[in-house]
């Protein structure tokens, strides 16, 4: 051991009071208000021991009475993540993060000299103006890590800056499963996300198709995908950001991507499969009917542009899929589709507008 003066800091709690949305998981925070550090931004509701006397549990359960009014039973703390910071004028600290899924009472501001509001907020879709250190360590919990370093640099700022994003996932003493990418693209996803605690190959059984089930040990999920070739990942991209959107909840969200990997990560969406799958007549049609909803939704996500030069009816696709689905057609059916899309070629020009290439079924 090295001579001088031993290093000490401060011990502090933070609560996540986690509740359960059709939406999603919410946490409550609370905005800082008064004469008090990080005045104006949002924070978990925390707080620091009282003494020697108090340990880290009795901390939590006193401080969240304190602060929001709710009463914690300390058997229903269930440790989330420890957070080693340092804020931007060189000051450390260490932060045990605890998650409660049940408590007593509505929360509400109990010490409006130094709190002025409260609010729930989605786990995916924290919001601007919060404290960095409190961001880190929501973000570190979020993805299922254990321990995170959070050091500032002289010049950050005590609010949350992407640009100056300083958190450290500890990876755990054990691995993912072997059912990963691994390499560069794990790496990708961790950085994206946060540390992954299993992977699934959900691939498609098809050449090159590569694509996985990441998930963390808080049973959040995403799915990460590698793209073929440098156009289809360009394509897909570009669609994540321009009209998938408009299709809500029913869509992913692209949460990162990198052109040198060609892979991308996406959320998860609920729901189930319909490739193979098998429907009486009158579900299928309901089926058919939503899909076709959404393309409608995909079809007005832009405005329409016109038509490029010699982008008539692609009679080049249709040969193609015309030769796939031979053993499936009716006598006369592949001359009736040959004549509709010779009469296609005299039609004026459509305008253009977005379209998804996969809304089918596979039998």
């Amino acid at each position: 051991m090295s001579g001088g003066e031993r290093h000490a800091e401060p011990v502090d709690v933070h609560l996540v009071l986690r509740r359960e949305t059709r939406d999603g998981p919410e946490v409550l925070l609370s905005r800082q208000a008064g004469n008090v550090y990080a005045a104006g931004l949002w924070q978990m509701p925390s707080g620091h021991l009282d003494g020697p006397h108090e340990d880290v549990v009795a901390a939590l359960v006193r401080e969240a009475r304190e602060e929001t009014t709710v009463v914690i039973n300390q058997a229903d703390v269930r440790a989330a993540v420890t957070v080693h910071h340092r804020s931007p004028a060189g000051a450390c600290r260490t932060g045990y993060v605890f998650e409660v899924r049940r408590w007593k009472d509505a929360p509400r501001v109990a010490e409006p000299d130094v709190c002025d509001a409260m609010r729930w907020v989605r786990l995916d879709a924290l919001p601007d103006g919060m404290v960095a250190y409190c961001r880190a360590a929501l973000e570190a919990y979020a993805a299922g890590t254990r321990i995170a370093v959070h050091f500032q640099q002289p010049g950050d700022a005590i609010a949350y800056d992407p640009g100056a994003d300083r958190l450290q996932h500890l990876p755990d003493a054990t691995g993912p499963s072997a059912d990963g990418p691994g390499g560069a693209v794990a790496e990708f996803t961790e950085r994206a996300v946060g540390r992954i605690t299993e992977w699934t190959d959900t691939s498609w059984a098809r050449t090159a198709s590569q694509v996985w089930r990441a998930a963390n040990r808080h049973g959040g999920a995403w799915y990460v995908k590698v793209h073929q070739n440098q156009r289809f990942h360009d394509r897909e991209v570009r669609a994540l950001r321009t009209w998938v959107p408009a299709l809500g909840a029913a869509a992913p969200r692209l949460v990162a991507a990198d052109p040198e990997l060609r892979a991308v990560v996406l959320s998860e969406v609920t729901g189930r499969p319909l490739h193979g799958a098998a429907f009486p007549d009158w579900q299928e049609r309901e089926v058919f009917r939503r899909i076709g909803e959404l393309a409608r939704r995909i079809h007005r996500s832009t405005p329409p542009t016109a038509c490029p030069d010699g982008a008539g009816p692609a009679v080049g696709k249709a040969d193609r899929h015309l030769a796939a689905a031979r053993s499936l057609l009716a006598p006369g059916d592949e001359a009736f589709v040959r004549d509709l899309v010779c009469r296609a070629k005299d039609l004026p020009s459509l305008e253009w507008v977005e379209t998804h290439g996969d809304f089918q079924l596979l039998h």
